[in-house]
């Protein structure tokens, strides 16, 4: 097996172990160095890392190229796979995009089901073939809601300097810039009713 090959396994068993276990990815990684018990390969710590900051935006893509099935759902060993392969995909640098879909294709094949391999050579082939229009970062405008009041369509800026005119200049406005419901007066205000 080549060095990346088993690198890349090394990488899997520490995002498996880590999400098993329910323990932060990077203090694992961080404690499996510190400890050598088996060695971490640059590129396993490297793939574990890159995994791990960009884990959100990972897990969004693979969703998005599900059919029938959900990222919770699938078979623990394919999902972590999945993420090394986008992150290979998307990433890491000086890999090929066959070589990325490949090698996680022969990961599968040797630690998961007999479907898995198929299932994870055709969701990385839709995000490859995404690619090119695929945003590497989250775009929070996609989260962002038309506000319903009228007030935000109204520049930060405006308002801010119509308040400082007013204060600066220690004139009260005119009697149309009066609060209506607020009561100057020292007497109380009685209104008949209608």
């Amino acid at each position: 097996m080549a060095a990346r090959s088993k690198a890349r396994k090394r990488a899997l068993d520490l995002l498996f172990e880590s999400e098993q276990r329910g323990l932060p990815t990077l203090e694992l990684l961080s404690e499996r160095q510190s400890l050598g018990e088996t060695p971490v390969p640059e590129y396993a710590a490297d793939l574990v890392r890159g995994v791990a900051s960009h884990n959100e935006r990972i897990d969004e893509l693979i969703s998005w190229n599900l059919v029938d099935w959900t990222l919770e759902r699938m078979p623990a060993v394919d999902r972590n796979v999945l993420r090394i392969g986008v992150y290979e995909l998307l990433w890491a640098d000086g890999v090929p995009d066959g070589v990325a879909i490949s090698e996680a294709v022969a990961l599968v094949e040797d630690l998961s089901t007999d479907a898995s391999p198929s299932f994870v050579n055709g969701v990385l082939a839709r995000i490859k073939a995404d690619k090119p229009t695929t945003a590497l970062d989250r775009d929070p405008s996609v989260d962002a809601q038309p506000s319903l009041d009228p007030a935000d369509d109204e520049p930060e800026d405006a308002a801010d300097e119509d308040e400082d005119e007013d204060e600066s200049s220690g004139e009260s406005g005119d009697a149309n810039d009066a609060d209506p419901f607020e009561d100057s007066s020292p007497e109380p205000v009685h209104h008949p009713h209608p």
